[in-house]
């Protein structure tokens, strides 16, 4: 059976990622290895060049829909001293509610994308791959619910040279994932 995942690769001809672990970044291929095995297939990765990672320039280049293409972003804030982190999946057509509802969910007076350099650092993976797999255990993953119900999206890999194809569905499975309507606007 041909994953979903493919029909949103455009140009690309994607792997199934666990055959492909020099395209991952560790966290990333750890976070695989974890998933059930039908889960794990259906998730596959293709190298692409590390300039075009950004979304826009990825998705120009390779023909891959915009609007299967899921952005992950790292927002912090911080109450009484404590530094809290979240992870937000919105799709690229949308940006992610960061003032409103990542800020209530994380119970803080103010929150923000983290610095590049600090997500980077904690997350362990490259600016600009940044995915939903893999992150930091007792993180909030926050995925919005038109992620969850597209059949394919595309998601970083942890590493600028390649791409995730993924199921949205897979995404609410993960560590920590929880669903939020209205997280992309």
């Amino acid at each position: 059976m041909t994953s979903p995942a493919v029909h949103v690769a455009g140009s690309l001809r994607p792997e199934p990622a666990l055959d492909r672990p020099e395209l991952l970044a560790a966290p990333v291929l750890d976070a695989l290895r974890g998933l059930p095995a039908d889960r794990a297939t259906a998730c596959l990765v293709a190298a692409i060049d590390p300039e075009l990672a950004d979304t826009a320039a990825f998705c120009d280049a390779y023909g891959s829909p915009l609007e299967a293409s899921a952005n992950c972003v790292v927002v912090a804030g911080a109450r009484s001293g404590e530094r809290r982190f979240a992870a937000c999946v919105v799709l690229a057509t949308t940006r992610a509610d960061v003032n409103t509802v990542v800020r209530k969910r994380l119970d803080v007076r103010k929150a923000s994308f983290a610095p590049m350099d600090e997500a980077v650092e904690l997350t362990g993976m490259a600016h600009g791959g940044i995915t939903p797999f893999g992150l930091p255990a007792g993180w909030p993953l926050l995925v919005d619910t038109a992620v969850l119900a597209a059949p394919a999206v595309v998601v970083g890999s942890g590493r600028r040279e390649s791409k995730l194809f993924v199921p949205g569905a897979v995404l609410g499975e993960l560590p920590g994932a929880e669903p939020v309507d209205g997280l992309g606007r």
